[in-house]
């Protein structure tokens, strides 16, 4: 069986499905199914899953009668197979790493769901979205003050940034309820975190939301059109941290609780200009080369463009620059020591630059920094984040790993030699030969 579940309900998509699947048969993550539930479409979303099954024996395609999205929804559940469930809706698409990093991080953590980070999208502008800016494991508790302070936010409501385990999900029957048709999705969360112990979130978007005009959130609905809606859902929103705060803590809190009746279902504004908003395409690294030819030059720039991709989901989590990032790996390969002349030799980032990445990594105390007393210059000193290091290593792994994909263990080690004899040559032509540790080197090892 599969390792992930991906169910998308699919009402007159013909315009977006194939983007939407696409993304998901593209995924670096290859161990899912994709479960397209169509609902009734009068359009031409039939035929077009239909020839995506024909395609990939991953896709699995159901054809029901118009009921509704969460009917749809429930039903990809009930066919399910993976160990964890992620959903998806027809307008909307993946990152290339989504599933993988979701997947990760449940595996490593242990954990019963997985919040992302997503962007929201209007016309070719996006803006990003999250609000839990921690990376350590929640208690249901802990997740559930989080979301007092925004509690009708997308980023807590919806199903589509987030991974769930198939088997409590199974285990305590979860399902969307069909009678509702306005904060189904956020019913469906809430039971759900009821039974979770263990609650991560993930800072990196790998969800590309659509604004879809006419859609219930787009209309132009009134503050009191809004309550009254709400109001029919307060209770199982009530009843769910009765059930998470102990007595004293619920009352206190009451008032942060009801919140929810007026704190309307933001839906970030993504406008051109504005703070946050980019082009689509400007959130993440692009090889806008393309070379005609396979040689030495031009894999170093694909290899380098790919293996900037992956730091920068890591510099997104982190908080940090895709130059940051740059900058401490740079400091990795030498050891963990040197100065930023030397790194600002390797990257091609500025020395100013340079030492503004060293303080923003001092600060965050990723590394350490001093001042050489021979020469003067400032020396950067590998720090000792466990977490930290080992995203970062992840950025190279998941790079040679495409890179590498289809090569056999002999082939592997074939090009390791090869790498490390072409290394070896150029070095010596630039007159860098091996030498002994000088006196400082050594005290600094």
């Amino acid at each position: 069986m599969p390792c992930v579940s991906i169910v998308v309900p699919v009402y007159n998509a013909a315009k977006s499905i194939r983007r939407c699947a696409e993304s998901v048969l593209q995924q670096e993550y290859k161990d899912f199914e994709l479960i397209l539930v169509d609902d009734g479409s009068k359009d031409d979303s039939p035929a077009i899953l239909d020839a995506l099954a024909a395609q990939d024996e991953r896709v699995k395609v159901i054809h029901q009668e118009n009921a509704g999205a969460s009917a749809a929804r429930n039903h990809g559940i009930e066919a399910a197979g993976g160990k964890y469930l992620q959903f998806m809706d027809a307008d909307d698409w993946l990152s290339s790493d989504a599933t993988k990093l979701m997947v990760r991080t449940a595996e490593d953590n242990q954990c019963d769901m997985v919040i992302a980070d997503f962007y929201r999208v209007v016309g070719e502008n996006l803006s990003r979205k999250g609000n839990i800016l921690t990376s350590k494991v929640l208690s249901r508790r802990e997740y559930a003050e989080f979301m007092m302070d925004a509690p009708a936010d997308y980023y807590y409501g919806v199903l589509w940034n987030k991974l769930y385990r198939r088997d409590l999900i199974e285990t305590y029957r979860i399902r969307m309820d069909e009678d509702v048709s306005f904060c189904e999705d956020f019913l469906f969360n809430l039971e759900y975190v009821i039974h979770c112990e263990r609650i991560c979130a993930l800072q990196v978007p790998v969800y590309y939301y659509v604004k879809t005009e006419g859609s219930l959130v787009a209309s132009n609905l009134n503050l009191m059109k809004l309550v009254e809606m709400k109001t029919s859902i307060f209770q199982y929103y009530n009843n769910f941290f009765k059930s998470v705060l102990d007595p004293e803590t619920y009352e206190a809190e009451r008032l942060r609780i009801a919140g929810f009746l007026i704190d309307a279902a933001r839906d970030d504004m993504t406008i051109p200009m504005m703070p946050g908003t980019m082009k689509i395409g400007e959130e993440t690294v692009q090889a806008s080369y393309h070379a005609k030819t396979a040689d030495t030059l031009t894999v170093w720039y694909y290899t380098d463009k790919l293996y900037q991709r992956y730091l920068n989901a890591a510099a997104m989590k982190y908080d940090l620059t895709l130059s940051d990032l740059r900058v401490y790996t740079a400091v990795c390969m030498t050891g963990g020591w040197c100065t930023q002349k030397e790194i600002a030799d390797f990257t091609g980032i500025g020395q100013l630059n340079v030492m503004t990445s060293f303080q923003k990594l001092q600060s965050r105390h990723l590394i350490g920094i001093r001042t050489a007393p021979a020469t003067l210059e400032v020396i950067a000193i590998k720090g000792i984040n466990e977490q930290f290091e080992r995203d970062v290593q992840m950025a190279k792994e998941d790079m040679l790993e495409v890179c590498l994909d289809g090569f056999s263990e002999e082939e592997k080690n074939t090009l390791d030699q090869l790498v490390k004899r072409i290394c070896i040559n150029a070095r010596n032509a630039l007159g860098q030969t091996e030498e002994k540790p000088s006196e400082e080197e050594t005290e600094r090892q």
